[in-house]
């Protein structure tokens, strides 16, 4: 994740400083989802650097339906934000109807909020369409003091969405999943490698890849890594990054030039 910038990280500290106890003191007060939307919006502003004016757009509308926020930049819509009240357990179903706006409109990143948890899903255009929590932030927990902490709010700054640092943050996440580690531990460069290790250990035992691999898929890897959707994905990506990885060593070899043979017409020495 690049670095936040010194101007960003002051207005972030400065934002938990001032929201914490405000979120505190509406929590306590139980207040409705009207009262929610209008500190989101400050927040918005304030904490998270978009102008609350031409930026964030209240009401909505999508095909005739409308969601409570959503997030505009240069006129295009970038995310709908569902707002719940503060005093809401936010669950999945909650952000279904955003996950519909978003998909009607090919956009792949959706909000959730009641303010003090602010949850960040990103669409997969399946069939049926899923959403993935890619993020969940308790705001009230957050350490201003923290550059950890710091650094999450950053990804859904306006300055970090400008910057994709969310994408490049859901790209790292994937690449560290468990369907992904399961799925490159079964690939025959890695199986290769644990095959020579495993050699190294014990040198008089002969192991071929395919053995190896039985052991993983029956006895390491546990069933829920291997199989599904996310499972699918991951062989998926990994197929595809080595096919790329294959074409640009192939073209890379095509363009070296070639030395001239006696063959071609060249003269040879005299």
């Amino acid at each position: 994740m690049p670095a936040v910038p010194k101007k960003v990280s002051e207005r972030l500290v400065q934002g938990l400083k001032r929201y914490q106890p405000i979120l505190q003191a509406a929590r306590s007060r139980d207040v409705g989802e009207a009262d929610t939307v209008t500190i989101i919006k400050d927040m918005l502003a304030d904490v998270f650097g978009y102008d609350k004016y031409t930026d964030v757009t209240s009401e909505y509308s999508i095909r005739g339906t409308f969601c409570d926020l959503a997030i505009k930049i240069d006129g295009q819509l970038q995310t709908p934000i569902e707002v719940k009240a503060i005093g809401l357990d936010l669950k999945d179903q909650h952000v279904k109807q955003a996950i519909d706006y978003a998909a009607n409109q090919g956009v792949d990143w959706v909000l959730l909020t009641n303010g003090v948890s602010w949850r960040i899903y990103h669409l997969v255009f399946s069939k049926p369409i899923e959403q993935e929590l890619v993020l969940e932030i308790d705001f009230c927990k957050l350490n201003s003091r923290a550059e950890a902490d710091i650094e999450l709010l950053y990804l859904w700054c306006k300055e970090g969405w400008q910057r994709s640092v969310l994408g490049e943050y859901h790209t790292q996440k994937q690449a560290l999943s468990r369907f992904f580690v399961g799925a490159m531990l079964q690939t025959d460069s890695v199986l290769d490698v644990i095959r020579r290790e495993l050699r190294r250990v014990s040198p008089d035992v002969k192991i071929d890849t395919s053995q190896i691999k039985d052991v993983l898929v029956n006895e390491v890897i546990k069933r829920e890594v291997l199989e599904g959707d996310k499972a699918e994905e991951a062989r998926k990506k990994i197929v595809k990054a080595a096919n790329k990885a294959l074409r640009a060593a192939a073209t890379k070899i095509a363009k070296q030039p070639q030395s001239p043979s006696p063959e071609d017409g060249a003269e040879g020495p005299t």
